[in-house]
């Protein structure tokens, strides 16, 4: 954890995490990069609306990302980056979605300026001061990833 009480108790409690985690897996909508044995990182990139977008201007075709986990042995090395970019560019092919959408911790300000640098523009705080990801991000899913070494490859 970096100096954030993001992860500091499951949310809403375990067993709705949990449930959270299990569908998303069972959905193949979650994947984990390896580094031979070791998990490296995960996401999970749904196309289907997220209810805490819902309100957010006319309903456009859009990939909601959750759960972007890098493990703190890779971090620096552009895996998350790469990662959004590629949720990005599967879903513009698979789903003709128009928008990579994120919900991110409300406080994490450093996890907001990481957003920003990866090109998401804010877009707003979720109504439900409950909810302890209101803090709305957005970007095209059409962004073309700077050339460079791939970092992982889709088996």
């Amino acid at each position: 954890m970096k100096n954030t009480d993001q992860w500091a108790r499951p949310w809403p409690d375990q067993a709705g995490l949990d449930s959270r985690v299990r569908a998303a897996i069972a959905g193949r909508r979650s994947w984990i990069c390896w580094d031979g044995a070791t998990p490296a990182a995960t996401i999970t990139a749904d196309p289907q609306e997220d209810p805490y977008w819902s309100e957010v201007g006319p309903a456009e075709p859009a990939v909601y990302v959750h759960r972007l986990v890098v493990s703190r042995k890779y971090a620096g090395a552009g895996l998350g980056a790469a990662l959004l970019d590629w949720a990005g560019q599967s879903a513009k092919r698979e789903h003709g979605a128009r928008w990579i959408r994120l919900s991110a911790w409300t406080t994490n300000q450093g996890l907001h300026r990481y957003y920003r640098r990866q090109g998401f523009l804010f877009a707003g705080l979720h109504p439900d001061k409950g909810y302890p990801s209101r803090a709305r991000f957005q970007r095209s899913a059409a962004r073309v990833p700077p050339p460079g070494l791939a970092l992982f490859r889709q088996t």
